[in-house]
């Protein structure tokens, strides 16, 4: 498989700068699902906000506590969703530091009716894996407003990778979490992921100039809105590829995305299934395919 960003190759447990007052520390998990590792960044100079403190990992909690230099401390927590590679470090360095934890809310948070629908009915698993005993100690809604020693995040909801996710605005620099990363599209795994969220989230960004986004996995984007267009038109060719596919007949979610995703690693086959789901769950709430009975991954879907 051809490396997406060959010249991104930070050391795991390093505290590298990005910008003045903003440092990025690599968690140690590089997987197909996240690249070199979850990114975890340190933004302030005195008072530090810890933006997605990562996975369940001693050495990466060792890393960030000793990236906290002489007459620093950490004051905000702050998480951008509850998959498994983002959360659950964020209890122990709380421990370990006093600081809350900030976030959207629990796993189940932000999800449509439809996605509340389809957990309650058993559709679950895939991705990264869900933090399900993830809670906050406070909940930031859309638009809160977070502010430290010299720096000032605004928290924008942002569903469609995760019901709970947000990002976060630092003047015109976003922490894009896993909604915009530039090495790859996001995964959206129903009933956490929400394709038709997922789009509004894009245009939402889409309306407001960004001059860089850090995201949860990857280098910085550099071209916040040419990536964001690009992510959008990728998705829209996706659900093309589907309904052409879909015209040789009925088909469920596994068996297109076997059609559809040529060049894939046969490791991500199932994660692309999972995407397609997505899709066809809100082509189906738009009337573009049907199917019987409930969504299931096994469902078979036809177009209309």
């Amino acid at each position: 498989m051809i490396d997406p960003q060959p010249d991104f190759q930070p050391v795991p447990g390093r505290a590298e700068p990005l910008a003045p007052g903003l440092r990025r520390v690599l968690a140690p998990n590089p997987s197909p699902m996240t690249f070199r590792g979850t990114n975890t960044y340190l933004l302030g100079t005195g008072a530090l906000a810890v933006i997605d403190p990562g996975p369940l990992s001693e050495p990466h909690l060792e890393a960030i506590l000793a990236a906290v230099e002489p007459g620093q401390h950490v004051s905000h927590i702050l998480v951008t969703h509850a998959h498994l590679d983002h959360s659950p470090l964020a209890r122990p360095l709380s421990e370990a530091t006093g600081a809350p934890v900030l976030a959207f809310g629990d796993a189940g948070a932000g999800r449509s009716k439809m996605m509340q629908d389809l957990a309650a009915s058993g559709l679950a698993g895939g991705g990264e894996g869900v933090d399900a005993d993830f809670a906050p100690d406070e909940l930031l809604a859309d638009g809160a407003v977070v502010e430290g020693d010299g720096w000032r995040l605004e928290a924008l909801h942002t569903p469609g990778h995760f019901g709970n996710h947000l990002s976060f605005a630092w003047g015109d620099v976003l922490f894009s979490g896993d909604l915009v990363m530039g090495w790859a599209s996001s995964l959206v795994s129903p009933p956490d992921g929400d394709l038709g969220a997922f789009m509004h989230s894009l245009e939402r960004l889409r309306r407001r100039h960004w001059s860089r986004l850090h995201p949860g996995h990857g280098a910085p984007v550099e071209a916040p809105l040419a990536r964001i267009e690009a992510l959008l038109a990728h998705r829209r060719a996706r659900e093309a590829a589907i309904l052409d596919a879909l015209a040789a007949g009925p088909a469920d979610a596994t068996r297109l995305a076997a059609m559809i995703y040529h060049d894939t690693d046969p490791a991500l086959l199932p994660a692309a299934a999972r995407n397609v789901l997505a899709h066809l769950i809100d082509m189906t709430l738009r009337k573009e395919v049907v199917t019987q009975g409930k969504f299931e991954k096994s469902s078979i879907f036809s177009k209309v």
